[in-house]
């Protein structure tokens, strides 16, 4: 699917959903809690509770689309209490959906440590290297 980026509006929902919800559920939930019309083409995005899955439900001429993605490790919000329903752009969505917030940066998870790997300098540089992740708070 091709957008233009400069004109995609994207609206997060700022508190967790059941993601068992699917087209029609998250249909009712744009329309109700986020006051907005779903057939808009605008993307709303959704996170579970345990803030390790997203849904994106969008409208695209002839019918709805949901996009799901599940992380295997770390999370998208960290602190619900600091997460708000907000408008952002594709480049946002973007950088959220890679797990990376502008302004902060830390890392989504570690590899656990090997202890027969990590005392050769070699191998420790490229476990610290190669694991690269980035977690949204």
């Amino acid at each position: 699917m091709f957008f233009p980026e400069g004109q995609i509006r994207v609206q997060v929902y700022g508190r967790p959903v059941d993601l068992r919800n699917s087209f029609d559920g998250l249909y009712a939930l744009t329309r109700q809690a986020l006051a907005q019309d779903p057939l808009s083409g605008q993307l709303f995005v959704f996170f579970n509770r345990r803030a390790n899955q997203v849904k994106v439900l969008y409208w695209d001429r002839t019918g709805f689309c949901l996009w799901a993605k599940r992380l295997e490790a770390g999370l998208f919000v960290s602190d619900w209490s600091k997460a708000s329903t907000r408008e952002t752009d594709w480049t946002g969505l973007k950088l959220l959906l890679e797990g990376i917030e502008p302004g902060l940066v830390r890392k989504r998870y570690r590899l656990p440590e090997i202890p027969e790997l990590t005392h050769k300098p070699a191998c420790k540089q490229w476990l610290e290297t190669s694991s690269r992740g980035i977690i949204v708070t």
